[in-house]
């Protein structure tokens, strides 16, 4: 059957849930709607994720009417919906330390909302238009509040081999939602092909879609975070690829998925099929950057 587009996600708020969808529309910055939304605090506008707030994972966001409001839930709290403001007031942000241009703030109403379920004084922004962030990367390409890359892509094969790996240790098998990847892929004949991939191109009935490798995805803590309950539930599986999947170039950090840049945009769907041009001789990852 070759290989297809088995699901498709977008994250509205960076560290939040995500949203599943049957198709997407793709930018030059990934999946329309994906980490348009930042949480930071209010200090220096660093910005907030799971590797430090795991409750993030159980906050659920919905983009409703068109994308012109933002509705926050989680459980024990009202709901709240929010107007989206492009306009909203500029501050300053970063990610890692870095700093990565100017948001616009979401206003009094987010920012309670978030600094009570989350227990801590926080903002809610969003990539302002014009917004121009390099990735980097064989590729690079743009991104907007992703960690470094567009699109993360990861392969059902890749699951289903770490989980026979963890359950032959006697584990528990985890779900593809601690990965957060935007496109899952079906049909690959082995684990982590994502990884030897060079380019892909989508093919549906909305007109092609075409990424390009930037770098494969190395790990944190995230994956130890149970995404419906917003608490740490490891040593899985981070333990386990621990075991055959360490990047030496990357201070040793594990890898699971590959990051890409968008090089031709479209629409892609659920079903889609995906035609790959493979590297001979591996994924040639560039250097990290320099810190």
């Amino acid at each position: 059957m070759g290989i297809t587009v088995q699901a498709l996600t977008y994250y509205p708020v960076k560290g939040c849930a995500g949203t599943d969808v049957e198709s997407a529309r793709v930018g030059a910055m990934g999946l329309e709607h994906d980490r348009t939304f930042m949480v930071v605090d209010t200090v220096e506008g660093a910005f907030r994720s799971q590797r430090v707030l795991p409750a993030m994972a159980a906050v659920r966001p919905e983009v409703v009417d068109g994308g012109r409001a933002l509705r926050l839930s989680a459980d024990g709290t009202e709901s709240l919906v929010v107007a989206v403001d492009p306009e909203g007031e500029r501050r300053p942000v970063s990610l890692f330390d870095k700093p990565v241009g100017h948001a616009a703030d979401q206003g009094e109403e987010a920012a309670e909302w978030f600094s009570d379920v989350l227990g801590e004084k926080l903002r809610l922004v969003r990539v302002p238009d014009g917004f121009d962030r390099d990735g980097w990367g064989e590729t690079p390409g743009k991104v907007g509040f992703a960690d470094a890359h567009a699109v993360l892509v990861v392969s059902q094969a890749s699951l289903d081999g770490l989980n026979a790996r963890i359950e032959a240790a006697g584990g528990k098998p985890v779900p593809m939602d601690r990965f957060r990847a935007n496109i899952v892929l079906d049909g690959c004949a082995q684990p982590h092909d994502e990884d030897l991939m060079r380019r892909l191109e989508f093919k549906g009935a909305a007109g092609p879609v075409e990424l390009a490798h930037s770098v494969r995805a190395m790990r944190c803590a995230v994956p130890l975070v149970d995404q419906r309950t917003g608490l740490r539930a490891g040593p899985e599986p981070v333990r386990t690829l621990a075991t055959y999947r360490r990047e030496p170039a990357y201070d040793n950090k594990v890898s699971f998925g590959a990051k890409a840049a968008v090089v031709h945009e479209g629409t892609l769907a659920v079903g889609d099929a995906v035609f790959a041009e493979w590297y001979g001789n591996g994924a040639p990852d560039p250097p990290r950057p320099a810190s």
